[in-house]
């Protein structure tokens, strides 16, 4: 009811006569409200950043995996195959190779590369004391001996690879310098050190002069003979 209506009843006007207006205010916020919309989906036709409840399509071109991609991973498949087949044969036919024996020295149980010097490459020295008066003899087959109260010492570097024996039958030590020369020492009364110690021209052990101590060198299986005796110690003859 308008300001008109009011004031034709004041003055008792007919109210046929009088024009009656309404704010359509419900009319209006919806007209507002589409205008709003309207202007919201330009905004997002424009930029459809906007639009983050709408998903947006992309067309992906699905490319075939590149042919020089293929071609790298099946040569790179075809080295593999080739190297092990490479190791299969040299360890078959050719057992002491140099690549034969890096991968053993992979295998090996320990981090340190193969150690491939052969006995030649190591300076000997005397497995006894200079001071101790002990006669040593060599036997035709390369085993050294002798029979004395008197320290044992190793004859050159290397690893204490094994100890074994008893007090009564006497102990022996194996030394291992490298991959393919060791030393084997039997007879001994008491051992000083222990599996995995290392030595060098050191005192390893005890012999007390009632069983006879035998020095061995071994290249590989074999035992070497090709050494001498004299006044400075041993020397690969």
């Amino acid at each position: 009811m308008n300001d008109e209506l009011r004031y034709a009843e004041m003055l008792e006007i007919p109210v046929e006569t009088v024009t009656v207006s309404r704010k359509e205010k419900k009319k209006r916020r919806e007209e507002l409200s589409d205008k709003l919309v309207k202007e919201v989906n330009e905004k997002m036709a424009e930029d459809p950043a906007y639009a983050e409840s709408t998903s947006i399509e992309r067309n992906y071109e699905k490319k075939p995996r590149s042919t020089v991609a293929k071609r790298v991973l099946v040569g790179e498949l075809a080295a593999v195959v080739v190297l092990c087949l490479g190791i299969f044969l040299t360890n078959i036919f050719l057992p002491d190779s140099a690549i034969n024996t890096f991968v053993k020295g992979l295998f090996r149980g320990d981090a340190a590369a193969a150690d491939t010097r052969t006995y030649s490459d190591f300076n000997l020295s005397s497995v006894v004391s200079p001071y101790d008066d002990v006669e040593i003899s060599v036997s035709d087959t390369g085993v050294m001996t002798f029979t004395a109260a008197c320290t044992v010492y190793a004859p050159c570097a290397g690893k204490v690879e094994r100890v074994s024996g008893n007090a009564e039958e006497g102990y022996y030590v194996v030394l291992r310098h490298s991959d393919s020369f060791t030393t084997l020492i039997s007879g001994l009364d008491s051992v000083y050190l222990g599996e995995g110690d290392s030595v060098y021209n050191t005192p390893l052990a005890h012999a007390d002069g009632s069983r006879a101590v035998r020095v061995m060198f071994y290249d590989n299986e074999t035992l070497i003979t090709n050494y001498t005796l004299g006044e400075g110690g041993i020397s690969w003859s």
